[in-house]
């Protein structure tokens, strides 16, 4: 199997159709909703909190909730159907997870997307769960991760999944190719490649992402969504500490299966990093949404869709 990343990939350009960038369209509808750009934070306790999940949702962005302080999840989707805005939230596979969803249940509060949120999705008991969350709240958009093979996302689907993640440790704070010997890291792109020819509905890529010009190749190779981390993580509303370093700006950021947020070393997969400050998040958006119009452009189309059909050639890394 041919293997590549972000660094070794180079999108073709084809004949331009548009006059303007601005004419092209970087809208994707996804589950229920429709969101301005194909990007989402990740659901990391350093990258997402209720403030700025109220921000994305009120502003037409998607977002899923971290897992972290699973006592508040219930109230956190009382609180986004109050403000009529969309609940996303993020479960494990846990015996106490299968009581949440009977509370969610009892109080009619169902949210409209949940992410099955695990380092080895490919399991008899995500499968497990999510039988148990279509019996309970068929009406709920279930995303299922973390994926990595072909098999997986057949599965996966099969046991109902509406949408999968793909990407098992690329992320920068994962260490988990070091620690298992297993994983996506270092061959991200092509693992997105690899599944999307046997899915039959939509992916998020996960993992992996460190330019723009990542968002388009994600697309091109079959996400319709694509979650970041590090570069979400160091904006003023993100829910990291900053913290000052050699006259720096910076804010921390660590892995979910980091020794930091289990608080015990057993089974670490992640690290601590800190993360440069980048000020506010809607100017990060914004430029995402501009460069990936500028990509739509290139590609010959106008809409998102039109990175599906460009060409690529592969090279040693891009610098």
């Amino acid at each position: 199997m041919q293997t590549f990343d972000y660094n070794n990939v180079q999108l073709l350009p084809e004949k331009c159709i548009i006059k303007s960038r601005k004419e092209a369209d970087t809208t994707i509808k996804f589950g229920p909703h429709t969101f301005k750009l194909p990007v989402v934070p990740a659901n990391m306790q350093t990258v997402i909190d209720e403030n700025l999940a109220t921000w994305l949702a009120s502003n037409d962005y998607f977002y899923v909730m971290h897992r972290f302080q699973p006592a508040e999840r219930l109230d956190f989707v009382k609180s986004m159907h109050r403000k009529k805005l969309f609940a996303s939230i993020s479960v494990g596979i846990k015996d106490s997870e299968y009581k949440f969803i009977d509370e969610l249940k009892d109080a009619k509060e169902s949210p409209e997307y949940i992410t099955i949120d695990v380092a080895h999705g490919h399991s008899d008991f995500v499968i497990k769960m999510i039988h148990y969350i279509k019996d309970n709240l068929p009406e709920t958009f279930l995303i299922v991760g973390n994926l990595g093979t072909p098999d997986a996302v057949r599965e996966i689907e099969r046991a109902g999944a509406d949408a999968t993640k793909i990407g098992i440790g690329p992320g920068k704070a994962c260490i988990t190719k070091y620690k298992t010997g297993f994983g996506t890291g270092g061959w991200q792109l092509s693992a997105l490649k690899w599944c999307s020819k046997v899915a039959t509905k939509p992916m998020i890529a996960d993992g992996g992402i460190r330019t723009n010009g990542d968002l388009a190749k994600s697309i091109k190779f079959g996400a319709s969504m694509i979650m970041i981390g590090s570069m979400f993580a160091g904006h003023l509303e993100s829910p990291g500490e900053i913290v000052e370093k050699d006259g720096k700006k910076f804010k921390q950021y660590w892995g979910s299966a980091s020794a930091k947020q289990k608080g015990a070393r057993h089974n670490v997969e992640g690290r601590q990093l800190l993360i440069p400050y980048r000020g506010k998040i809607n100017d990060t958006l914004t430029e995402m949404q501009e460069d990936l119009q500028s990509a739509i452009s290139y590609a010959g189309g106008k809409d998102l869709m039109a990175l599906r059909k460009v060409n690529y050639v592969l090279v040693d890394s891009i610098d």
